[in-house]
């Protein structure tokens, strides 16, 4: 019998979902704008509910924000937010889905800006994820001084719920940073990313 593997240890406390996001997509790098778009509007859709809530309605989300594709967002009309307020699979904060409009308009701005979301964000952590050795989950910050940053100009370009905390954990999503702990199988792989 094979051994378990060992994994950061908010991993092991979710459905089958939640490993395979933890196995497969926490702290590897995107550079995918519309991966980066997905993360920012689940990730603003989960403050204050857990992860593991978002990540079930994920495909919910997809279906209801058009693929995540942020110029089809962008055009979402007051009567088509007033219908995703009637939306079961998505959470149905009327803030929540306003700002992902929002977001996706201002995340179209940087993209005209920069020729992409992706040059935009990597810079906030020199072009290269960072690689941090942490040893158990309360060595893992909440922040940091480049989610501060990060989150200070998102707001600046009018992007909500984009606070630090909420950046750190996209920044962790999308592989700027490698929380793993050094201990999880993952670890050693997702060092070699860029």
């Amino acid at each position: 019998m094979k051994p378990e593997r060992k994994r950061c240890a908010w991993a092991g406390k979710g459905n089958d979902l939640y490993l395979n996001y933890h196995d497969k997509e926490w702290g590897v790098p995107v550079h995918d704008d519309r991966t980066h778009f997905e993360f920012l509007i689940l990730e603003g859709a989960q403050a204050g509910l857990s992860w593991s809530t978002i990540l079930n309605k994920r495909e919910a989300y997809r279906k209801a924000f058009a693929g995540f594709d942020p110029k089809k967002v962008a055009r979402f009309t007051d009567a088509k937010l007033v219908k995703l307020l009637d939306n079961p699979g998505i959470v149905r904060n009327r803030l929540k889905v306003a700002s992902a409009v929002r977001n996706a308009r201002a995340f179209l701005e940087i993209q005209k800006e920069f020729g992409n979301f992706d040059a935009y964000a990597w810079p906030f952590v020199g072009g290269k994820p960072r690689v941090y050795r942490r040893r158990t989950m309360k060595d893992i910050p909440a922040t940091s001084k480049e989610s501060d940053a990060f989150s200070k100009d998102l707001k600046k370009r009018g992007f909500n719920f984009v606070g630090s905390t909420i950046i750190y954990a996209h920044m962790q999503a999308v592989g700027m940073v490698n929380d793993h702990v050094v201990s999880c199988f993952r670890y050693q792989p997702c060092s070699r990313l860029r």
